[in-house]
């Protein structure tokens, strides 16, 4: 669903875009916010040597920051509230080979208090994506009074 075709949706984007431009690891790491829509998230990040294990594959760190961040994106998308994750299950599939890696997330189930997301994670070789890890998180969603009180080092 793009944000023209929900015009209630616009706001909220904005301001997950400006939130995630604030996030200094977000920063660090140099990934992107690539796909925004109601209930889904999708962020990459180029190959730098940084990044990497002592085998030349993305550290598992990497994808794991990635699922963290798109699957708390999407909940909160979903509802337009801020949100923060309480738990995730991630399996490695094989090896984050690549010159990029991607992570898509999207909503399963909403929730007025914990949102279930389900995210996957694909390395881009040569065009071709492999499909390096999968995920599932419960996902809490914060009262905007809750989120008031805290106060973030990003602001």
């Amino acid at each position: 669903m793009r944000a023209e075709a929900d015009p209630g949706f616009e706001p909220i984007a904005e301001f997950i875009h400006a939130n995630v431009g604030r996030q200094g690891f977000m920063n660090l790491v140099g990934a992107e916010l690539s796909e925004l829509s109601r209930g889904t998230c999708t962020i990459a990040v180029e190959r730098r040597p940084e990044l990497l294990q002592q085998n030349g594959f993305f550290h598992g760190g990497v994808t794991a920051f990635l699922v963290d961040n798109a699957t708390t994106i999407a909940a909160a998308t979903s509802r337009g509230q801020p949100a923060l994750t309480a738990e995730y299950k991630l399996n490695l599939l094989s090896p984050a080979v690549g010159d990029k890696l991607i992570c898509r997330a999207r909503v399963i189930k909403p929730g007025r208090q914990v949102a279930v997301v389900a995210a996957d994670v694909f390395c881009v070789s040569d065009g071709i994506e492999k499909h390096t890890a999968t995920a599932l998180a419960s996902i809490a969603m914060l009262s905007e009074e809750v989120a008031a009180k805290t106060k973030s080092p990003a602001a």
